[in-house]
């Protein structure tokens, strides 16, 4: 099988700094004479001056929710609340720390790998545990209000909890399947609509700075489809702007 390559520090640069020049290119259309500010420590794109703070994606295909270690795991208040810290731990656990280890038994570890997936796959079946994933990948735990996507030159913008409510209601999730006879089953968590798949949860194991490493992504095509289907009414706030769902009276009219 063709090994896939990660991204590049020069292609990440780019990325980010298209992500910089959106959020300033939104804050600017959402509202002239206004001041804004970033906190992106919080997932914060922009803040405007009534307090409302928004998450700005456009371009990659794939958006990456979240890329942490063990530290994470072993620290974070919220996956301990819900019991998920463990589980995640055992993921990274299951790869030796030295990465010349990995390299020279990669079966062995990838075998130890499929148990702890499959208790993942298992813990985040239960609907709260994976609305309170979602809601701390794409919104901090609610600190974000807004989601916004830039699109086709546009800005879509939808409501935290409509978001949620959506990929809660329509998502599934399960276990990988091995694809040729050099694979293993379980080896990611994959959130599935409808047999497409919008995200997957995995291990980064590619590089010496990105080892023993848990990758939440979410494929960015498929989630803005969804969210334009699902999310109604809409109402345009300018001619750069449109709102969706309840970003309609949070936010027309101020």
């Amino acid at each position: 099988m063709p090994k896939k390559k990660a991204m590049s520090s020069e292609r990440a640069r780019e990325v980010k700094l298209r992500g910089h020049a959106d959020a300033r290119e939104f804050a600017e259309v959402l509202g002239i004479g206004k001041e804004f500010k970033k906190d992106l420590g919080a997932k914060k794109d922009v803040i405007d001056s009534e307090g409302y703070s928004y998450s700005v994606k456009s371009g990659e295909k794939k958006w990456q929710i979240f890329l942490y270690g063990e530290k994470r795991f072993k620290e974070d208040i919220e996956f301990k609340a819900v019991n998920l810290s463990k589980t995640f731990l055992d993921c990274i656990q299951a790869f030796p720390v030295q990465r010349e280890k990995y390299l020279k038994n990669k079966l062995i570890y990838k075998m130890q790998l499929q148990r702890p997936m499959t208790v993942l796959k298992n813990k985040l079946s239960n609907k709260n545990k994976l609305r309170l994933l979602l809601n701390k990948g794409l919104f901090n735990s609610g600190e974000v209000d807004f989601l916004v996507i830039k699109d086709n030159n546009v800005f879509h913008v939808f409501y935290n909890k409509d978001v949620l409510d959506i990929l809660i209601n329509l998502i599934s999730v399960e276990n990988s399947k091995a694809r040729s006879k050099n694979q293993l089953d379980n080896q990611k968590m994959v959130l599935k609509i409808q047999g497409k798949t919008y995200g997957e949860i995995e291990m980064r194991n590619d590089s010496e700075i990105h080892y023993r490493e848990i990758k939440f992504w979410l494929d960015r095509n498929l989630i803005t489809s969804l969210l334009k289907e699902k999310i109604k009414p809409f109402s345009y706030f300018n001619n750069k702007i449109i709102l969706y769902g309840k970003a309609i009276r949070k936010l027309k009219g101020r």
